[in-house]
């Protein structure tokens, strides 16, 4: 668990890493191009500089030379205003000087205009560059900002890094700590686990030894005892009575009887299919009432009306499997011969649909082509032609199948053990497309009842009987699905309830070898049955051997016997004087009974003429009564007094107590009162033996099942040791790794540390070459 909790941090610390390190060089690209752009612009501003500095340069230039012009524009002005008064005094001289003059006016006004365009040019040129410079200085600053604000921003991503990396490295370290502490405590665990371990091997060896022991002399008494292995050959394995398996026995016969009730479910709808099918060809598209039907429905009809025939032993051959599974078989399919039955009638009930299929084809082409037929009815009918070869195909297929599962009970080598669960498989396949085949027809058939009943000639008989089909086809749409997934669900059992069978073999070789075995087992049943005797209860053995011991160890144990045999004999005879005194009770009721019927009888058969003689008669026979009673008395004149257990009766003569009810109401209660005693004493006495019994029942298993955790902590024990040299060897493993994964981690740590350093730096130096760049922009 440890190794596991270590391997997870290292992994989510690993994850971890990987994206900070994906940040950084992500970072480290942005920082880069950042520089690349810094020193594009720097080289812009240079550029702008020289250029500024030029165009600064051709401006003082072109102002120096505007100052000389101007100057000697106004020298030339006075001169040209000193030369005017001279020639106006002398004209004749003047015209050969007016004509120098001009010529050099000519000269001077040419080059003043030359010079008055380049100027003007000139301050064309400067307004362009000054307003471009403009441009660039308000670019150059708005791109100063947004790097700043970004420089803030890598900035803060690298300040949480930073921190990330140091909470980090205090996890890392605290996790380091943890593992530590753990790895001391594994080291303790391991001592323990080799202390118990040696222990382990010690008491392993005592069992090896023992079990070695107990199978060097299993195997003697196998040698000298077992004359013959019969598990070595498969016929003669095959003979042999598996062991039975009720639970197993209980389940096959639990699914047979469901389906049974599928199949009983399933055939009163195939029957009504057929019977409300053959009524509605009497009725549509030709009424037989009115007029002949077709000789082909005359005869699709009789072969209709035979469908009990073939329907109904379906149910009956489901019924005789169901009844052939009992608790005391063995259900396999080398065993249930039944099966053979129902796949025969199942195989009768196919060739019935082969025979009935064309025939219902061809009415269904008539019904297509009478005049009643509409377009869309026409296409129904196509459609249930289709539905009607598919059902028929998919119970070719389904009898297919059966009757290859019913081969190994008549035939062994006609299927493969390998290919039962092919087949199985394939049966439920056939049975999935019956449930198809079914809703189509339903499907199909509704519609076709729909556009039957908008016919103007449809007759109530007509649509009675388009119910009846549509309801018939519901109920084996719900049969077939319901036996479809009943199939489905129980796939696996029936293919693992294959391999059930003798064993260390392939199975059963031959029904004939089945049946035997079959016979073996009931012949084995009826003899262990014979053996089985009610036993005497008899006290458990750990309960006689502590009573052993308390009778061995108790010095009072006989002296206490003989108090009992003497109580017993004392009570003996007590009984036996009980048992007199009430003989001789019965005896005076008995006499007394004889006498009262016999006066009751004298009394009847009196008349009134012989009435006293029959009272001298009555007299006398009461004189001689009572003689009887009186000698009876003598006999009894001292009171009888019993004691026994049930309690102490004295009795007194008839002369004491006369009152005969009484009495006997006071033996009736005493006797109640007694038995009740009695009752209770018993009902605790069994409430302890109960108590007792379930005591030694619940001892005995403890012991059990303390056998077998003995048995299982010896197999842990050894688990447990190659776990601990397995855990020793991973625990080394993982310290090392660890060891090594940490030092990576630390030294990756520095050298991101360096990094974030050198980019701090670099940012650092951007900021101020910014900053200064931005301060020779605005001085500028």
């Amino acid at each position: 668990m440890a190794s596991a909790e270590l391997q997870g941090k290292y992994q989510k610390l690993a994850q971890e890493y990987s994206k900070l390190r994906a940040q950084n060089q992500v970072l480290k690209k942005g920082v880069v191009d950042e520089q690349a752009s810094s020193a594009a612009l720097k080289e812009q501003l240079k550029m702008k500089d020289q250029s500024l500095r030029k165009l600064q340069q051709e401006m003082d230039s072109l102002t120096f030379r505007n100052l000389q012009l101007a100057k000697r524009v106004e020298l030339l002005q006075d001169e040209l205003a000193l030369s005017e008064p001279r020639g106006k005094k002398n004209k004749k001289s003047g015209e050969s000087s007016s004509q120098l003059s001009q010529e050099q006016k000519s000269v001077f006004d040419e080059d003043l205009q030359k010079k008055i365009e380049e100027n003007e040019r000139l301050h064309i040129q400067f307004f362009e560059a000054d307003e471009h410079h403009k441009l660039v200085e308000a670019e150059l600053r708005s791109r100063l900002a947004t790097l700043e604000t970004e420089a803030a921003q890598h900035q803060a991503v690298i300040d949480g890094l930073t921190r990330k990396y140091m909470e980090t490295i205090e996890k890392l370290q605290n996790d380091k700590a943890k593992l530590e502490v753990k790895s001391q405590t594994l080291e303790k665990e391991a001592k323990e686990c080799r202390l118990r371990t040696e222990e382990c091997q010690l008491q392993l060896k005592n069992l090896h030894e023992d079990l070695s022991g107990r199978l060097e002399e299993s195997l003697s008494i196998i040698n000298e005892k077992v004359p013959f292995n019969d598990t070595k050959c498969n016929q003669y394995n095959a003979l042999n009575v598996p062991l039975h398996n009720r639970r197993h026995q209980l389940k096959m016969r639990d699914l047979a009887g469901q389906a049974l009730a599928f199949v009983q479910d399933l055939v009163p709808a195939l029957l009504n299919f057929h019977t409300y099918t053959e009524q509605r060809i009497q009725i549509f598209p030709v009424d037989s009432a009115i007029d002949t039907i077709s000789p082909l429905n005359q005869k699709f009809s009789q072969h209709l009306h035979e469908n009990a025939a073939y329907v109904r032993p379906l149910e009956e051959g489901m019924l005789h499997l169901f009844e052939s599974i009992t608790e005391d078989t063995v259900t396999v399919l080398e065993t249930t011969v039944k099966l053979k039955v129902f796949s025969d009638h199942l195989t009768s009930y196919v060739r019935f649909l082969r025979k009935i299929l064309p025939y219902q084809l061809k009415s269904l082409e008539e019904e297509c082509e009478s005049s009643l037929c509409t377009p869309a009815l026409r296409a129904r009918n196509l459609e249930l032609s289709q539905d009607m070869k598919r059902m028929t195909a998919v119970f070719e297929k389904l009898q297919t199948y059966i009757t290859l599962l019913a081969l190994p009970s008549t035939e062994p080598d006609g299927l493969l053990r390998t290919n039962y669960t092919s087949v199985l498989t394939n049966v439920g396949a056939a049975l999935h497309g019956f449930h198809d085949v079914m809703k189509d027809i339903s499907k199909h058939y509704s519609q076709k009842a729909s556009i039957e009943h908008e016919l103007p000639t449809a007759t109530q008989k007509l649509v009675t009987t388009n119910d009846c089909i549509l309801s018939s086809a519901v109920a084996l749409t719900n049969g077939a699905g319901k036996i479809a997934s009943f199939f489905s669900n129980n796939m696996d059992y029936f293919i693992a309830s294959l391999s059930y069978g003798p064993k260390t073999a392939s199975g059963f070789i031959s029904p004939l070898s089945a049946e035997c075995m079959l016979q073996y087992k009931k012949k084995a049943a009826a003899y262990m049955k014979s053996l089985r005797k009610p036993l005497a209860e008899s006290v458990p053995y750990e309960e006689a051997l502590a009573n052993r011991r308390v009778l061995l160890s108790s010095t009072e144990s006989r002296e206490g016997l003989a108090q009992q045999v003497q109580q017993s004999l004392e009570k003996i005879s007590k009984l036996e004087q009980e048992k007199e005194h009430w003989m001789l009770e019965a005896q005076l009721a008995k006499i007394k009974l004889e006498k009262e019927n016999q006066r009751i009888a004298d009394r009847l058969r009196s008349t009134s003429s012989a009435q006293l003689l029959g009272l001298a008669q009555e007299n006398a026979t009461v004189s001689i009564a009572s003689g009887q009673e009186e000698a009876a008395a003598k006999a009894l004149t001292e009171p009888v007094q019993s004691t026994s257990l049930i309690g102490i009766l004295t009795r007194t003569p008839e002369s004491e107590a006369p009152d005969i009810e009484s009495r006997e109401d006071l033996i009736k209660s005493h006797y109640m009162a007694r038995i009740a005693e009695l009752t209770s004493q018993l009902q605790l006495a069994d409430s302890k033996s109960v108590h007792f019994y379930a005591e030694c029942r619940a001892l005995s298993k403890r012991l059990a099942l303390a056998e077998k955790s003995k048995e299982t902590l010896t197999e842990e024990m050894r688990l447990a040791s190659q776990n601990v040299s397995r855990l020793q060897d991973e625990l080394t493993t993982t310290k090392r790794s660890y060891e090594d994964q940490l030092s990576m981690m630390s030294d990756h740590l520095c050298s991101m540390n360096e990094t974030l350093s050198k980019q701090r730096d670099e940012i650092d130096t951007l900021k101020m070459s910014s900053k200064g760049n931005a301060k020779k922009n605005r001085s500028r």
